[in-house]
């Protein structure tokens, strides 16, 4: 009978199907898939065609409040507000005579809920320009046709 068909079925095999649920949903809510990419990505999972079914109608009336609930689980990170900065230049001292060191000095203003706050940094040119390449290198990777449509899937 199908009550000893379940009875049956080890607690962990239980357990792994759930979770495997559980992230098909979630990964799938976060990023809006569409109903041809969900039966795409569950289609090679080897389920009957009903089972397929009964999971895109899960996926389709769920995706919503699933995405809403991940949400407000999310941190809730600072923002930016606006950059301070400035340029140091120590021109000597007894130990460094006839060397210029120079430290650009950035006051980072953040929101946080309604709060602000700010961050003071210090940090030689040389730092300064390698973070300035990797920010322009993320910065030309969102303009990729892939990370738009994850952005654009994530609102």
């Amino acid at each position: 009978s199908m009550r000893n068909y379940f009875l049956n079925i080890g607690i962990d095999t239980i357990q792994h199907g759930v979770d495997g649920l559980v992230y098909l949903l979630t990964e799938s809510s976060k990023l809006m898939i569409s109903e041809v990419d969900f039966q795409d990505s569950i289609h090679v999972l080897g389920f009957s065609d009903e089972l397929n079914k009964s999971l895109l109608q899960l996926y389709l009336d769920n995706r919503k409040e699933i995405r809403s609930i991940l949400g407000e689980l999310a941190p809730r990170l600072p923002s930016y507000h606006s950059l301070e900065w400035r340029l140091d230049v120590q021109l000597a001292s007894r130990s460094l005579r006839q060397q210029i060191k120079p430290a650009v000095t950035m006051k980072l203003h953040l929101n946080q809920n309604e709060d602000q706050t700010a961050q003071v940094l210090q940090t030689d040119p040389a730092t300064l320009l390698h973070l300035i390449q990797q920010l322009e290198q993320a910065l030309g990777e969102m303009k990729m046709n892939h990370c738009r449509r994850i952005v654009r899937n994530m609102k």
